[in-house]
């Protein structure tokens, strides 16, 4: 982020302000903050200059085309193939050199249609950018509504297909939640029942599966980088430390997620994904809108005191 990018921080609160969100709407529409009675929810690590250089870990932000990595710099889906440029200022590697987390991580396209009384909307026009669907090229619109109430936020994303082509769906987010007031060893994670997807080294899936039982337990030395199918609707996973505990609703269009834990920095991700990791390579488990179709996503998280 240069000093000339205005990340145009757009604030949303719950009635009575006990539940305070704020949305960069100039920086992908990154959620870089969540703050519950003046104490941040979030992990916020090197802040929003970090997440936008480095892609560091960094509040809540929309991965989009694809959510997590592709197993190569090049795809083919709906008849279309896509060679993506290593050098474009839109995307980022990971630690095996492949491509991670999308192209709107730094995105100012984004245009606020709404805000006010616990909302906040903004639309994208895919097709009227070039760079954008060089990327993906599948003309669409793609909206965003935040709602905050006593409760907590709630994101519905929806992807509105241009009239000429479908459009995949294999996009996600990272809610990087932290506990204030309670070490990382301590926190309480509950999980629900799920399907495992085993990765390979690189964090791609190998098209093994083991069923787990729903499970809590206290985080300690634990760490997580895993895959997961969630037929059920809805899904909830949950993270309780300080005295709160932080839900994660994967409430319609998230038929898989990711649980990210690692050992080096005091966050958990209970990641929502509308596809497994790698699908639009693999085509496993990717759906798609319809030509001139809609799809909408739902997640929420909750907030309780304890």
């Amino acid at each position: 982020m240069t000093a000339t990018h205005d990340p145009h921080i757009v604030e949303v609160a719950s009635p009575g302000g006990d539940l305070v969100a704020r949305f960069a709407t100039h920086a992908g529409m990154v959620a870089c903050s969540l703050r519950h009675r003046g104490e941040e929810l979030l992990g916020i690590g090197g802040g929003l200059e970090a997440y936008l250089e480095q892609g560091a870990v960094f509040g809540i932000p929309l991965l989009y085309p694809w959510a997590n990595r592709l197993g190569d710099w090049s795809y083919e889906v709906l008849g279309r193939r896509v060679e993506l440029d290593r050098g474009s200022p839109l995307l980022h590697g990971e630690e095996h050199g492949l491509p991670i987390h999308g192209a709107l991580a730094a995105s100012s396209r984004w245009e606020v249609t709404a805000h006010g009384d616990g909302l906040l909307a903004a639309d994208l026009d895919f097709a009227a950018h070039a760079d954008l669907l060089a990327v993906f090229p599948f003309p669409h619109r793609l909206q965003l509504e935040a709602r905050i109430d006593t409760g907590g936020l709630t994101i519905a994303t929806t992807v509105i297909a241009g009239e000429e082509s479908a459009v995949p769906l294999s996009f996600g987010f990272h809610p990087y939640l932290s506990p204030p007031g309670a070490a990382r060893e301590q926190w309480r994670v509950e999980l629900p029942a799920r399907t495992h997807l085993l990765l390979d080294d690189r964090g791609l899936p190998t098209g093994a599966e083991v069923d787990c039982e729903p499970e809590t337990f206290t985080l300690s030395d634990r760490t997580f980088d895993d895959a997961y199918a969630v037929p059920a609707s809805p899904s909830r996973f949950a993270v309780t430390g300080g005295g709160r505990r932080l839900g994660v609703e994967l409430r319609s269009g998230y038929p898989y997620a990711q649980v990210y834990a690692p050992a080096d920095q005091p966050v958990i991700c209970f990641e929502p994904m509308t596809a497994p990791v790698d699908a639009l390579r693999s085509h496993q488990g990717l759906r798609s809108v319809p030509p001139g179709g809609r799809s909408e996503a739902t997640f929420a998280i909750a907030v309780e005191a304890r």
